[in-house]
């Protein structure tokens, strides 16, 4: 049933609102995690992506063909790369706007423009459906041990209805807002602050090794005294043991979140001077052919200007 032969249908309220059946949508090293802890957590689940093997893949989870098989589900959580997949996979003519029943709801975890956050609510809300923005902080390992920190912003009703399912995707929530571009403007702001944090720490990595400092000496002090934070530990990892691959965040999807970042702060009138420097290291890592690696390879661009590495 879609929703536009459903309009007689009142929505659930929060206290009647059970979660059985949920749809993944977007199986990469998100989702996939995602789908993988619903089916644990006793979920009746429904998989979708472009690529039909990863859902035919998937353990435990049922594979849709098209977005038209997820017209059953409760809730669908979609893990999408930017603007144009949301839009298409939301708002297209077999989108989920036009498929779910009034009531269910869609959480969207991707790291997308507030804009198009802010556009997909309309629609869904137009339709009687929730629509709840949740991105995330960590990276894919932290998603399958549910060691990310959920950024949520929608209707308070809505977010009482998946409260449960949101706190089991990581270990804690954070609600910002009923405005769900509000959690999406959170998170590019988070993601400015890692890859800042990112180039710095390269940066440092490499004066300390050219003036020879062991660098695994330099990563425990420098994490295990002042920075001791979980971006400094897990990213300067990363850059000291130059583990760039499989990326957590590859650099070409750090640069669409940067220039989103930007295009906020040009709007709004906001100087940021460093997220346009890093903005242009990551271009600089593209430029190198290092479009796939980690970001956190921004250590191995201050590593090569430093004369310490020869490239990749």
């Amino acid at each position: 049933m879609t929703a536009s032969t459903a309009d007689t249908t009142q929505p659930f309220g929060p206290a009647e609102f059970v979660i059985r059946r949920v749809g993944v949508v977007g199986l990469g090293h998100m989702g996939h995690a995602f789908a993988v802890n619903l089916v644990e957590d006793g979920h009746q689940v429904f998989v979708y992506d472009r690529d039909p093997k990863r859902a035919a893949a998937l353990a435990g989870a049922r594979a849709a063909a098209q977005l038209a098989d997820l017209a059953a589900c409760d809730v669908v959580v979609t893990s999408l790369p930017d603007d144009d997949a949301l839009a298409a996979v939301a708002l297209g003519p077999e989108g989920l706007v036009g498929v779910l029943a009034p009531g269910a709801v869609h959480i969207s975890t991707s790291t997308v423009s507030p804009a198009i956050s802010r556009r997909v609510a309309e629609e869904h809300a137009r339709h009687r459906q929730d629509y709840i923005a949740a991105p995330v902080l960590g990276n894919p390992d932290f998603a399958r041990e549910r060691k990310l920190f959920v950024l949520a912003a929608g209707p308070p009703t809505a977010l009482e209805k998946v409260r449960p399912l949101l706190e089991r995707l990581g270990q804690r929530l954070f609600v910002i807002g009923e405005d769900a571009a509000m959690a999406n403007l959170f998170k590019l702001a988070a993601n400015v602050l890692t890859a800042t944090t990112l180039e710095c720490m390269g940066e440092v990595l490499a004066l300390l090794r050219k003036g020879g400092v062991d660098r695994h000496l330099a990563y425990d002090v420098l994490t295990n005294s002042l920075f001791d934070s979980r971006v400094h530990k897990t990213y300067g990892g990363k850059i000291v043991d130059e583990r760039y691959s499989p990326p957590g965040m590859a650099a070409q999807l750090a640069i669409k979140d940067l220039r989103l970042a930007l295009a906020e702060a040009e709007r709004t009138a906001v100087p940021m001077p460093a997220a346009s420097l890093v903005h242009d290291r990551l271009v600089g890592m593209v430029a190198r052919g290092w479009a796939e690696l980690d970001w956190s390879a921004l250590g191995l661009l201050a590593a090569v200007d430093a004369g310490l590495n020869d490239g990749r």
